[in-house]
């Protein structure tokens, strides 16, 4: 039987109910893809061993960084290196982003609120 396909978007319309609530959508090697949809402003935080990368699928979301925002539209990709501070946030209602890190990383990185995932469920 081949791999399943699987569209993000619609997925993600289908299996994800709250903000910030990273689901699996596959795995590969030691790394997972992650979507979620993000909300109004997320935690301060830094991932101190692991790189992290989002790709925008729709909407558009900012990252604040400690020196100034980035803002990414559909289509939008960024890596945020291992140990610099930043903070997702959406422009637009409910965006839906992929990201795509170690498995082991933890949504909030080093730092631990009511946002911090760490049962994540799959798509």
């Amino acid at each position: 039987m081949p791999p399943r396909k699987i569209n993000l978007v619609e997925a993600a319309d289908r299996a994800i109910t709250k903000v910030f609530d990273p689901h699996i959508a596959g795995d590969v090697n030691d790394s997972q893809a992650k979507v979620a949809k993000f909300g109004k402003v997320f935690d301060w935080h830094a991932h101190d061993n692991e790189d992290e990368a989002f790709l925008v699928l729709r909407g558009r979301i900012a990252i604040d960084f400690r020196d100034g925002p980035v803002e990414l539209g559909e289509g939008d990709f960024i890596v945020v290196p291992r140990g610099v501070e930043h903070r997702p946030r959406s422009l637009t209602p409910e965006p839906v982003v992929l990201m795509f890190e170690p498995a082991t990383t933890l949504n909030t990185g080093n730092a631990k609120s009511d946002l911090t995932v760490t049962d994540l469920k799959r798509l």
